[in-house]
């Protein structure tokens, strides 16, 4: 791995320098410079566009559909951006708001997710350059989802600051890492109390400055491997946002762009900001409302969802929060207007653009990307293309609330790997379905992306109903009900806390309180993750297979074409 810059103080002071200089030049003389500029123009304003994206998770291939039409794929994606920019383009910024890696299909995630790095920098200006990513004249900037951390902080900052991975080189070689910046203000070293990246940028757009802040969700401890994210501490979102707006502020810097990893939800409509009275509900409401009247737009993501509203500020003020569902199938156009004398946004308006491949700009996928993509799918097809085994019909996941086909599946393949009593599987870590016909590695690897090691443990039935009850606990930001294998159980949402799981059995009868029981469970929930802390006190851990590993010899064994088995191990029932 080459030498890390974000570990190198002499080199994080001098980007950080860059910045300072990049406010300083153009902050204070900024307003007398556009007074004149404006005796000799009559334009009174200067327009802005944004091109947004989010939770992109390495989609560079096709396969995503929305309403059963194909969506998305960065050829495709990448004809959308630049047909949007044109006329546009030194008025123009591209965005992301994290997870833009990361739970990736295998042609990004087996190469390190460096070819969706790759296909950003292609969407750069020439002004991106790795040694200055922070030129105020770059055209692209991002900030860090929680699947930036899956392998840790030192691989994400291989993958931005460059360095082959001891698996590598890949595509490139040597790995130069990203053209672009990196901003987060929220995460801080311990050690030192530094932020761990650059807490924000400063484009220049003629001779106006805008500002782009970049923050994660605070709970990002809880939902990634507490190893990949040691003496990083996650601090309020908003607290940090507002402290960089202030010194944005103080040096002349009045339009404003937060890139936030965390989001809400909205009823979705075609149309311009506006267009429709909805309202956005979820996490990303609270950080919103507490965030400095200066702030302009907030970039949001993480709920893979839609929002596009303006939202009311605690002190009365209007920022326009957008988020484009995820994997590149939709964009957010945002257009302001900025005030030349006065540098303040006048108007904000955003539209969410859908990608189609299968008609209009999506018809015309970009060429040059479209090469990226097939050598990565070159490079990668002798693990993907193996045929795993015959899917007799549809096997499909289902929302974090809900016991699913698919997630029984996999919960039988693991305790059947570790012959344990009893498997539990986190929902968020299935992240697509089986579709019906031959079953492919690649496919599979899509379904299980995260390599996490299968671990087997003790825990008392006590204990095993502790963890049941840990999926309703006010530490989890929503319902997260496990996937299992081995057990039935029965809960009441109406229950007191801690005591809404109602009765767990194995093999028809009721599990005892005080007797061990082995399970399986992956390595991220075996340290805690989704806030299942029990599962730390669990005794003689053993470590197993990758689980996707587990989940390909499981189908191989099993009868083709093979089916999931059914429904009903988890039972909700209401008290009268």
């Amino acid at each position: 791995m080459g030498k890390l810059p974000d570990n190198n103080q002499r080199t994080f002071f001098l980007l950080s320098l860059i910045t300072f200089l990049a406010i300083a030049a153009f902050s204070l003389p900024i307003q007398g410079h556009c007074g004149q500029h404006l005796n000799k123009k009559p334009l009174k304003t200067t327009s802005v566009q944004i091109l947004a994206i989010n939770d992109f998770h390495g989609q560079i291939v096709e396969g995503v559909k929305v309403s059963s039409r194909p969506v998305g794929s960065a050829p495709v994606l990448a004809a959308y951006l630049k047909e949007a920019e044109k006329g546009m383009e030194d008025h123009t910024i591209i965005v992301h708001a994290g997870d833009v890696v990361g739970a990736s299909p295998p042609e990004s995630a087996l190469l390190q997710d460096e070819p969706t790095i790759m296909f950003l920098n292609m969407l750069a200006n020439k002004h991106c350059k790795r040694a200055g990513s922070l030129n105020p004249k770059c055209s692209m900037v991002g900030t860090a989802g929680n699947h930036e951390f899956d392998e840790g902080q030192d691989e994400l900052l291989r993958l931005i600051y460059g360095g082959n991975h001891e698996n590598g080189p890949f595509l490139e070689d040597p790995w130069r890492g990203a053209k672009f910046p990196y901003v987060c203000a929220n995460v801080i070293r311990e050690s030192n109390g530094k932020p761990f990246l650059p807490p924000f940028v400063i484009k220049m757009i003629d001779s106006i400055p805008v500002a782009f802040i970049g923050a994660i969700l605070q709970d990002t401890p809880s939902i990634v491997t507490a190893s990949g994210i040691e003496g990083l501490e996650f601090i309020d979102e908003a607290t940090a946002i507002n402290k960089q707006v202030r010194f944005l502020k103080k040096h002349g810097v009045h339009t404003i762009i937060v890139l936030l990893h965390q989001g809400g939800s909205q009823t979705s409509y075609e149309g311009v900001t506006g267009t429709e009275d909805t309202t956005i509900n979820g996490d990303v409401l609270e950080i919103v409302e507490n965030l400095d009247s200066e702030v302009d737009v907030v970039v949001s993501g993480h709920s893979h969802g839609f929002s596009n509203a303006l939202v009311t500020n605690n002190d009365g003020a209007e920022i326009l929060v957008t988020q484009s569902w995820s994997k590149g199938s939709a964009y957010a156009d945002i257009d302001l207007e900025i005030n030349n004398k006065t540098l303040d946004v006048t108007s904000k308006t955003a539209q969410i653009v859908t990608t189609w491949a299968d008609a209009g700009v999506g018809l015309k996928p970009d060429s040059k990307v479209q090469t990226l993509v097939d050598k990565a799918k070159a490079a990668t097809e002798v693990y993907t293309a193996e045929v795993i085994g015959t899917a007799a019909d549809d096997i499909k996941r289902a929302s974090s609330t809900e016991e699913s086909a698919l997630g029984n599946l996999i919960a039988d393949g693991q305790r059947a790997a570790m012959a344990t009593d009893f498997a539990f599987m986190n929902p968020g870590g299935i992240r697509a379905d089986i579709a019906a016909g031959e079953v492919t590695w690649g496919e599979l690897y899509t379904v299980q992306p995260f390599n996490n090691y299968l671990v087997t443990m003790h825990l008392t039935g006590a204990q095993i109903y502790t963890l049941l009850n840990q999926q309703f606990s006010p530490n989890q930001s929503s319902t997260k009900l496990l996937q299992i294998s081995g057990l039935t159980y029965t809960y009441d949402e109406s229950r007191a806390e801690g005591d809404k799981i109602v009765q767990v059995l194995k093999d028809g009868s009721e599990i005892g309180q005080d007797t061990l029981y082995s399970l399986t469970v992956n390595s991220f929930l075996a340290g805690g993750g989704d806030n299942f802390s029990v599962l730390t006190e669990g005794t003689d851990q053993v470590v197993g297979p990758i689980d996707l590993d587990a989940l390909v010899q499981y189908i191989k064994g099993l009868d083709q074409p093979f089916s999931a088995p059914p429904l009903g191990r988890i039972t909700k029932i209401t008290s009268e």
